[in-house]
């Protein structure tokens, strides 16, 4: 029976550590940058532009009536994303009698467009702030969507697995390494006792 929870113990150790690996190394790359914001700034880099909607895109959109939340028409939204170099799709804009405006927030930056609704015309600037920023942000699951979520929550389960079998593995081979359950305990006192000392 031992021998049976010893090889069932390895097989989901290398098998949730394969699958958490990449995301474990992003995670702690992530969570050191994330720990010293102060040494790893970056001059954010704004890009603003003004355009104007061509004339049957601006007929087509004077025809609606629309007020409230809801997304811009789909040749709208085409039409845009070649012009910022950056896909609209679906999402969800406030539409008033004056103006509509589409907020574009994604990992490591930020960006807006406003549309006039009786000129046609359009603001959009868009704040990138770094590639540090925008993996910090992955790190954090800011404005990253649901997929990443969804990613989020498998690598966390994956990690867990990790560590509940190398727990146990521990316990299979402690009688062979005197050293385990000191360490353990030290990796559980540790930050305890920095948590109860010097945080406040």
């Amino acid at each position: 029976m031992r021998a049976y929870w010893m090889r069932t113990m390895i097989q989901w150790h290398w098998i949730s550590s394969a699958i958490s690996l990449v995301g474990m190394l992003l995670f702690a790359v992530t969570g050191i940058t994330l720990n010293h914001p102060a040494e790893l700034t970056v001059e954010p880099e704004v890009t603003s532009l003004s355009l104007e909607i061509p004339t049957d895109l601006q007929q087509s959109l004077a025809k609606l009536e629309i007020d409230g939340d809801a997304p811009l028409p789909a040749d709208l939204s085409r039409w845009l994303g070649g012009q910022i170099g950056k896909s609209i799709g679906s999402r969800t804009a406030e539409w008033s009698e004056e103006e509509i405006y589409l907020s574009m927030q994604g990992p490591g930056s930020d960006a807006w467009l406003a549309i006039d609704r009786e000129s046609g015309q359009i603001e959009y600037e868009r704040t990138d702030r770094g590639w540090i920023s925008y993996f910090n942000d992955l790190h954090k699951g800011r404005n990253t969507g649901a997929a990443w979520r969804w990613f989020i929550d498998v690598f966390a389960v994956a990690t867990l697995i990790f560590c509940i079998t190398g727990l146990m593995l521990l316990y299979f081979h402690a009688r062979h390494r005197r050293m385990t359950w000191p360490l353990v305990t030290l990796g559980l006192i540790l930050p305890l006792l920095l948590a109860m000392l010097f945080i406040h």
